[in-house]
């Protein structure tokens, strides 16, 4: 299916198929869903603490190593609009104050901690809105993740192999033998539900594995047990369906070019985990676009971007929408994925443009 074409972002850097993959493992829906992949292939329980994690600061290496590489990350992400925070006060006259945190969606005791302001903004908000309040019931998530085998399997007699070419083949079947997923176990999935897998460390898998639980289910579980008012800006069918609008020709590539970085995603985690920390949003993608230059890819802007506009962008807008009657009454505290919130179209400065101030907490 060929990528729609759409006006490309000028304030946004290029993005490549790799680090919006990589990126979105961290910060979009697909931990959870790379979480049902593992309860589907009935992966065994581990303890937390089973897997260390490795991965090293690329940036920090790159400062010392390759420092023109490290400007060319700061320059990109200076180009992004509200690029840096992630946590937002959101105000309007008369309607008492509500609060936006941008999350990663993973069990990192580090992003679990939140930053300065946040507990005590969650703890005074009546309502908590999260991406989807299905992550309360990992059961239920399942089933609305299966209630459509056409969106995680192929129903038309092909398997994955169908739209490899032999190299790709040789690299996908090695890959997956290396991380104890023979190719024939997971053949018939969809591509994007491997790629769950194999963009996320081993030691977050572990972690998960092990029943931790990520920030924003552990809001979900924290605004219900308070007696908080829990609402939903997104059903779990309509996350899928945007990781399932995407071109095939992109989830295959991504899912190989994953493979080809090695354990760079390891590194590529833990510094999207550190920039995240630092509130250094608009860095994450320049970031790992510098991190996937060791390998090559065959990727256009157009495709991009239009990449972009589907998993990201259009479902900003579908967030404000949603979120505009709770924010509207006030006293509300929002969590999402961290990368909603830059940008022209993100959630900052959408919920501007509907008469709200938004000021990031330092």
């Amino acid at each position: 299916m060929p990528a729609p074409t759409i006006p490309p972002l000028p304030s946004l850097p290029g993005r490549s198929r790799l680090d919006m993959l990589v990126s979105l493992a961290a910060l979009l829906p697909t931990l959870l869903l790379a979480l049902l992949v593992v309860a589907f292939l009935s992966i065994g329980r581990a303890h937390a603490d089973d897997i260390a994690c490795h991965g090293t600061n690329l940036l920090e290496t790159w400062e010392k190593t390759d420092p023109d590489r490290a400007r060319q990350v700061e320059r990109d992400a200076g180009l992004v609009v509200n690029g840096r925070g992630t946590f937002w006060k959101i105000e309007k006259p008369d309607v008492p104050t509500s609060y936006l945190l941008g999350t990663m969606h993973v069990t990192d005791p580090r992003v679990l901690a939140m930053p300065k302001g946040a507990p005590e903004g969650f703890a005074g908000a009546a309502t908590v809105i999260v991406e989807s309040d299905e992550i309360l019931d990992e059961k239920k998530a399942q089933v609305a993740l299966f209630s459509d085998p056409s969106l995680t399997m192929f129903t038309d007699g092909s398997t994955i192999e169908s739209y490899l070419d032999a190299d790709q083949k040789v690299i996908l079947s090695e890959g997956l033998k290396s991380r104890g997923l023979p190719l024939a176990t997971v053949a018939r999935m969809k591509p994007w539900m491997i790629a769950s897998l194999v963009s996320l460390p081993p030691c977050e898998l572990s972690r998960k594995a092990g029943g931790a639980v990520f920030l924003d289910q552990r809001l979900a579980q924290d605004a219900v047990s308070h007696g908080k008012t829990l609402k939903g800006l997104e059903t779990m069918v309509e996350q899928i369906h945007a990781l399932n609008d995407l071109p095939m020709k992109f989830h295959v590539s991504a899912l190989v070019d994953t493979l080809k970085l090695g354990n760079i995603v390891e590194d590529a985690m833990e510094t999207t985990t550190a920039l995240y920390l630092e509130g250094r949003i608009s860095a994450i993608m320049p970031m790992l676009k510098a991190a996937s230059e060791s390998i090559e890819t065959a990727d256009s802007e157009q495709e991009s971007v239009a990449i972009e506009q589907r998993i990201i962008t259009d479902r900003n807008h579908v967030m404000a929408t949603r979120a505009r009657p709770s924010l509207d009454a006030g006293n509300v505290f929002m969590a999402v994925g961290a990368l909603h919130l830059p940008g022209p179209e993100g959630l900052v400065e959408l919920l501007r443009k509907d008469g709200f101030t938004l000021t990031a907490m330092p």
